[in-house]
């Protein structure tokens, strides 16, 4: 076993031949899953012919299916990494807020999602910009919603593969080599299997390894949940080991002339950011793509329910696993790159065989998300931009053709993202995916219900909340980057730090709700709501974009 290792150097020893045997057996094991799921649960003649088919697997998984999927939608490998990583690095509302947010986004996903399965179900939705578009009558706002959806996604797919990475670093793998080609094939084999699993079976390929990835990320965190705080002398240890390193922090960063960051429990100076964070990321993860697409994949409004249920073991699962931030620095793990924690803990303390179990595990929540996300961004292009306004008589088959063709490049470009550019770089650009699909929030989730906001006031809004949330991201910096550097900024009037996305969305819903009360002051019409004209109940074809804008009425 390697030992502890600073910055973003492989651990001690080199190549870790035993890590990497187990980790490589059960990754094939994974690909054959995959390549049986192109036959798994499929209908008859023209299966995968189409977006409900490809890209939503026929609409009917059930119960047991969808706990897996929803779960492997949320639980990605950037969660395995980056939430116990900032933990360690600098504590509680940096972390912790995560599994307050989780805590939080159940009862949102119980009262909103079986509304817009049931709208979706009714009209042949595949994507949330098909339902923006229905409910207000508006090409342009649904193409905002697609675009932000895709914008959103795409760092949060690459930093997939920073997670990846991180295992095959502190594994040795490639790290004796100076050709960067040769450094990152291992990552570049692994996506190639994932986008031929992918294009051959769609959503029902993330499905089925989801089985396999939640097994391993339960059984490698609860046998370190177990037995590593064990070793390093119970939670007491380990607690006084995090508030002893945050404190000593702190105080160098005072002798130094900096701000404290590091905060081991939050103090009432604190609470607006981590409150912020918590209720923002809330609000804004049911509103990814890829989260959607789980949930248009089942059978049922009550499937849903039921899953919102049990869904909570995952914020179980999840605070776990922030708690081994804390647990590896009591185990004297050491490195200045936060995302390297985890991964050198488990090195560290566990036996090869096992390590290798682990990061695998770390692997496969890469690989699962990834592909959901690639699924998802590419329907809202096929639908809303290829369909809606390059090629409107496009048929299904065309749709599905194209679908999986851009999921390729999704892949691809994330791939691109992430080796081509420093990786901390595109770790903090991943702040921007919170901060840009939580302007789409007033579109879709308060177009569920009536009366509606007016579509020319919700895309001001937008507009104002993109706008406001990427300059405020842009200016925030760290040691580590010059912009892009967090995602706290100073709430204008309160005078404390905030999480961005939040204050960007309070003007972009000011701005939608005195817009529509002007524009209808105005007598300026909202356009048609196609949802509003048929009885609950009525099954429709897949809708199509290819209709123009209806022009406004009343």
């Amino acid at each position: 076993m390697g030992g502890p290792v600073g910055g973003v150097q492989a651990a001690a020893g080199g190549f870790h031949g035993a890590q990497f045997t187990v980790f490589a057996v059960l990754l094939a094991g994974v690909a054959l899953l995959g390549v049986f799921a192109a036959r798994w649960r499929r209908g008859g003649t023209g299966a995968l012919a189409s977006l409900d088919d490809w890209g939503l697997a026929g609409r009917g998984f059930g119960g047991f299916v969808a706990w897996f999927l929803i779960g492997g939608d949320i639980f990605t490998a950037y969660t395995f990494v980056a939430v116990p990583g900032a933990m360690y690095a600098a504590g509680a509302v940096s972390g912790w807020y995560a599994v307050a947010y989780t805590t939080m986004v159940w009862p949102v996903v119980f009262v909103l999602m079986p509304r817009l399965w049931s709208l979706s179900h009714r009209h042949g939705y595949v994507t949330p910009a098909d339902l923006v578009r229905g409910r207000y009558g508006s090409r342009s706002l649904a193409l905002a919603v697609a675009v932000t959806g895709i914008l959103a996604t795409m760092p949060y797919i690459a930093l997939q593969l920073v997670g990846l990475q991180a295992v095959l670093e502190v594994m040795g793998v490639g790290t004796g080599s100076g050709n960067a080609f040769v450094r990152d094939l291992p990552v570049i084999i692994a996506f190639g299997v994932l986008a031929v699993c992918t294009y051959t079976a769609g959503l029902r390929a993330p499905a089925l390894i989801a089985f396999a990835k939640d097994t391993l990320i339960y059984l490698v965190v609860v046998v370190a949940i177990i037995v590593i705080p064990h070793r390093v002398g119970g939670f007491g240890a380990v607690f006084d080991a995090a508030e002893g390193k945050f404190d000593a922090a702190n105080a160098t960063a005072t002798a130094a002339g900096r701000h404290p960051s590091a905060v081991f429990i939050p103090g009432p100076k604190d609470f607006l950011a981590y409150g912020t964070l918590a209720l923002g990321s809330a609000m804004a993860l049911f509103m990814y793509p890829h989260a959607i697409t789980g949930v248009l994949a089942t059978r049922s409004r009550e499937v849903i329910r039921r899953n919102t249920a049990v869904l909570p073991l995952y914020t179980l699962l999840l605070a776990f696993l922030a708690l081994l931030g804390y647990v590896a620095i009591a185990a004297g793990v050491h490195t200045t790159n936060p995302r390297l924690a985890i991964p050198l803990l488990f090195d560290q303390e566990f036996p090869p065989w096992f390590a290798g179990v682990a990061f695998a595990a770390i692997a496969v929540g890469a690989l699962v998300p990834a592909a959901i996300m690639s699924i998802a961004a590419a329907n809202l292009f096929t639908r809303t931009i290829y369909v809606g306004h390059l090629r409107p008589a496009a048929t299904a088959a065309e749709e599905a053709k194209v679908s999986k063709v851009a999921s390729l490049l999704v892949k691809a470009g994330a791939l691109v993202f992430v080796l081509g550019l420093d990786t901390q770089n595109s770790i903090n650009l991943q702040l921007l995916g919170g901060v840009w699909i939580m302007q789409t929030f007033p579109a879709v989730a308060l177009g569920l219900w009536r009366p509606r906001l007016h579509r020319r006031a919700l895309l001001a809004g937008w507009l104002v909340g993109m706008g406001y949330g990427t300059w405020q991201a842009y200016e925030q910096h760290s040691p580590l980057a010059h912009h892009f550097g967090g995602s706290l900024a100073t709430v204008p009037g309160l005078g404390r730090a905030g999480y961005i996305a939040v204050t960007a969305f309070a003007l972009n819903l000011v701005i939608a709700a005195v817009g529509t009360v002007l524009l209808r002051l105005g007598g300026v019409a909202n356009g048609p709501d196609e949802t509003a004209a048929v009885p609950a109940g009525t099954a429709l074809p897949s809708p199509r974009a290819d209709q123009p804008e209806p022009a406004p009425s009343s």
